[in-house]
């Protein structure tokens, strides 16, 4: 790791004044810059970005910001800054699309459930988009169906974690003897296990739907995109190259 290097310092920058500048604008911050689900009226294309640089929370902001310094430093040292930059916004915005197209899904379950029983598509999304739902529609439909499309239309998506997590698969491919620890389980592992474990958990939390507060299937969208991007390098050949 080190001394940090331009690309990771300049990142957790604009991430830190963003915490600080959310600290103060709180709920309009959250409005503007979050990821919202597609036919909510608060989404604005810009947010596939801005969601990176937005977190919940002191815990969240630190998290991800040692897990950059401590993975992509030695990372961007091999690239270089622009093979880095590239590579970190590739993976958070393959983290956007996974989230939102699982977010769609969901949503539509419940929406076409809706509609079969004669509700009007038009009625739900104008009750919906005035921040309400009926409670007849858990009988309806059924309370996990309404839950889960409430929840992809509601909650917005914040943090650097799906960045990260392509970060960590590319580290695990780097540096793949590496000895890590979960702090859960303070026991070295190798890079090479550690992460797919890590992906592993989010993978079960995210097919049980099970709620935790956290977009797995962002992390899942991250890492997926760090994987196909390293493995395509790998075969390339473009893992010895550095873009400056």
């Amino acid at each position: 790791m080190g001394r940090m290097t331009e690309a990771v310092k300049h990142i957790l920058i604009i991430n830190v004044i963003m915490f600080f500048a959310t600290q103060l604008y709180g709920d309009q911050m959250y409005q503007w810059m979050s990821l919202w689900f597609l036919e909510n009226p608060n989404f604005k294309w810009w947010q596939l970005g801005t969601h990176m640089f937005m977190h919940g929370n002191l815990m969240h902001i630190l998290f991800n910001m040692y897990a950059l310094w401590a993975f992509g430093t030695p990372l961007e040292r091999i690239w270089g800054k622009n093979k880095f930059l590239f590579f970190y916004f590739s993976a958070g915005l393959g983290s956007a699309a996974l989230h939102t197209g699982v977010n769609y899904f969901l949503f539509n379950e419940g929406l076409n459930a809706l509609e079969s029983s004669g509700i009007a598509r038009a009625q739900i999304l104008d009750i919906l988009s005035n921040g309400q739902y009926s409670p007849g529609w858990y009988d309806i439909v059924g309370k996990s169906t309404v839950d889960n499309m409430l929840t992809a239309f509601n909650t917005p998506a914040v943090g650097a974690s799906g960045a990260i997590y392509g970060i960590l698969v590319a580290f695990a491919f780097m540096y793949s003897e590496a000895k890590l620890m979960l702090i859960f389980l303070p026991v070295p592992i190798k890079a090479k296990y550690f992460v797919p474990i890590l992906i592993a958990v989010d993978l079960i939390f995210g097919i049980g739907n099970i709620n935790t507060g956290v977009a797995h299937f962002a992390h899942i969208g991250g890492a997926l995109i760090g994987f196909i991007m390293m493995w395509y390098w790998k075969n390339n050949q473009f893992n010895n190259k550095r873009w400056d």
